[in-house]
C-alpha cells in the first residue's frame, strides 16, 4: 500500500503531533508514536506492485499544486478503533483527490482504495489509531479538553510508504 500524503506547516505540525502524544499518553496506545507516523492527510491510497510504478504519476499529481490553507475543525472517529481531526472539505482538498485519483487509477496494475475515491473521501489527519473501546474513550476525553481548530497550510506532499510510514518521494508547494 502507498499514499499521496499532504503534510502540514511547522507550527500546525507541531500542534498535531501534541495531539499525538497526549492521546498516546492519555490512552497507553503508542501505535503512532512508536511507528513515528508524522501528522499528515492521505489524499489517495492505492495498491501497486511497487513504487516506482507510482513515481511518475506522483510528480505529475504534485506539478502545479500550491500551498493553500485548510481549517482542521473538528475531531471524529472512525469505529472501531481510529481518532481524527477533520479538515472543512473545500475546493482545494477535492480538487487534490480528483486531480490525484485521475492520474493514480489510470497507471496499469494499480488500485485507488474505494475509501480514498473522490466520490467517498473523507479527509482526515489521524490522531490516533488500533484503539479499543477504553483507549478511545480516553481519547475523545483528552481532545474534548484541548482541541482548538487549526488553520492549516499544506505545504509539502509526498509518496509515502506505510509500516513503518516513511516518503519515498516529496515535493515542497510554494
Amino acid at each position: 500500500m502507498y499514499l499521496i500524503t499532504a503534510y502540514f506547516d511547522e507550527e500546525s505540525t507541531y500542534i498535531l503531533q501534541k495531539h499525538i502524544n497526549a492521546i498516546a499518553k492519555a490512552s497507553n496506545n503508542t501505535y503512532m508514536t512508536d511507528n513515528k507516523v508524522p501528522p499528515h492527510l492521505t489524499i489517495c491510497q492505492a495498491e501497486a506492485p511497487n513504487v516506482d510504478v507510482l513515481r511518475d504519476g506522483f510528480k505529475a499529481f504534485a506539478e502545479g499544486l500550491k500551498s493553500e490553507g485548510v481549517t482542521l475543525a473538528s475531531i471524529g472517529m472512525l469505529f472501531p478503533y481510529v481518532v481524527y481531526s477533520a479538515p472543512v472539505p473545500n475546493e482545494y482538498l477535492l480538487s487534490m483527490s480528483k486531480k490525484a485519483n485521475e492520474i493514480i487509477s489510470a497507471i496499469p496494475d494499480v488500485s485507488v482504495n474505494k475509501y480514498y475515491r473522490t466520490d467517498s473521501f473523507l479527509p482526515h489527519v489521524t490522531l490516533a489509531k488500533k484503539l479499543d473501546e477504553e483507549q478511545m474513550l480516553r481519547a475523545i476525553s483528552i481532545m474534548r479538553s484541548s482541541f482548538v481548530p487549526i488553520n492549516a497550510n499544506i505545504v509539502r506532499v509526498g509518496l509515502s510508504k506505510v509500516n513503518p510510514h516513511f516518503d519515498v518521494d516529496e515535493v515542497e508547494l510554494k
